[in-house]
């Protein structure tokens, strides 16, 4: 049993084990379970009031103060801070967005964008990279790896190739990355394995070699990734002047971040910052729907920490017997098996969550939606929206709501998927495709004035 501050600790309510923050666990030795970082709270200097992180705002030379993830540091309350590592992450934005309120059906002032994509990688990946890379760096250790869709292998990149304290591996599916992501691996000085195989693919492997090298692994699987992706909360409830919104509704791929705000809410909640929880709404892909499946058609549910083992493992085994393969557009959350299912079932319960599947067509109508506002994102952002939209057609979520969706990722990182969008045949309903012209002066006019 720990006695520190903070400690690791499985998932499972029938197990009270704990674990030292020295050790280097990706799942609890005697259950298997996913592990929790917690904290023992009465020995933490919890602001009385969460407004009291705004004095950090002054105080913008200070690295830890400046990034949007350890200027909450009391919240995730286990690296000293000399041991910190830091890159900037976390200036985000809240962006209200009464263009896509109008699209999604929500009364003017009532939606908002969370654009993660302003992350130095360009992804939320990086508030959970800078806190498993502090973990990496109290631990020692000399060599990470990931198995990844893209944002992971380009966040734990630079991580290792700005702070020089480990070298890294990526291990990525054979023909499952959109390339703006895999440039940046190649380019932030990564070692790369495509393996022959999907993301599922990859993250076997790469737990296996992890375990046997003694490699420090930075999948969302590690407890402390999740650490750092509570913030993203804290950020929203800063832009709504630390009001809680009624939905936060994200895309759903290994579920790491809607696992990371359930968490956070149930932190918050148990710290008297805040009165109530939002809603949680997860948007799976249609050609990657495993929650949607077991959650909403199997009814699978956290059930006091008891989810159904059996009915996960029989649907795992008929997705194996049928050789069901995650296909979507949206390769961010191109993922089938998502290793956080059982702290997504805990985020669901504590926020009366819901979970919905949209089509590729959907994600990328949303998508562009974001993108004519003014906010490019990846295409898996595009399933917040088209979620929200959906929710509101079922009357799920009202026209008064205030909703919150979050953008995962920058344009960049798939612009094909962008370009395709808008030059493809048949075209889509909100198309903008470039227009042929001449190479004549008159022509060109007479196109410009048919536009004004």
């Amino acid at each position: 049993m720990s006695t520190d501050l903070a400690y690791q600790s499985s998932i499972s309510p029938d197990h009270s084990s704990t674990y030292g923050l020295d050790e280097v666990l990706t799942a609890c030795p005697e259950t298997g379970e996913l592990l929790d970082i917690q904290y023992d709270w009465d020995r933490v200097e919890v602001p009385s009031s969460l407004k009291d992180f705004e004095a950090r705002w002054a105080n913008r030379n200070c690295p830890l103060d400046y990034s949007g993830v350890w200027r909450f540091r009391q919240l995730l309350p286990f690296a000293p801070d000399d041991q910190i590592v830091t890159i900037g992450e976390g200036q985000t934005l809240l962006q209200q967005s009464n263009s896509v309120a109008k699209y999604v059906g929500l009364n003017e002032g009532q939606l908002y964008l969370q654009y993660e994509g302003l992350n130095p990688s360009g992804s939320f990946k990086d508030n959970g990279m800078t806190a498993a890379s502090t973990h990496a760096r109290m631990v020692g250790a000399k060599m990470a790896a990931c198995a990844s869709t893209g944002n992971t292998s380009a966040s734990l990149a630079i991580y290792a190739g700005t702070t020089k304290h480990f070298k890294v591996i990526v291990f990525v599916g054979s023909g499952k990355i959109a390339y703006g992501k895999l440039s940046q691996a190649l380019d932030y000085g990564a070692t790369t394995l495509q393996i022959q195989g999907d993301f599922d693919d990859a993250l076997k492997q790469v737990r296996e070699v992890c375990k046997t090298a003694g490699i420090y692994l930075c999948n969302s699987v590690n407890p402390f990734r999740l650490e750092g992706q509570k913030t993203i909360m804290y950020r929203v409830l800063e832009g709504l002047n630390w009001e809680v919104p009624d939905w936060i509704v994200v895309p759903g791929g290994n579920l790491g971040n809607s696992s990371a705000f359930g968490k956070a809410f149930m932190e918050l909640k148990e710290l008297g910052l805040i009165d109530r929880v939002p809603r949680l709404a997860v948007i799976n892909a249609q050609g990657a729907n495993t929650l949607y499946e077991l959650h909403e058609k199997h009814g699978l549910c956290w059930n006091g920490g008891k989810p159904d083992a059996e009915l996960i493992k029989s649907f795992y085994q008929k997705m194996d017997d049928e050789d069901r393969r995650a296909s979507t557009l949206a390769s961010a959350i191109e993922i089938n098996r998502p290793v956080n299912l059982k702290k997504c079932l805990r985020a669901l319960d504590f926020c009366d969550g819901v979970v919905r599947e949209v089509s590729d067509d959907e994600i990328l109508d949303g998508k562009s939606q974001v993108g004519a506002g003014g906010f490019g994102c990846e295409p898996a952002s595009g399933a917040s929206v088209a979620g929200a939209k959906l929710l509101r057609e079922q009357g799920i979520i009202a026209p008064s709501d205030r909703v919150v969706c979050i953008l995962t990722g920058h344009q960049l990182k798939d612009p094909n998927a962008t370009v395709n969008y808008h030059s493809g045949q048949p075209a889509p309903e909100f198309q903008n495709a470039p227009i042929p012209v001449e190479n004549d002066f008159e022509k060109i006019m007479e196109v410009i004035q048919g536009i004004a």
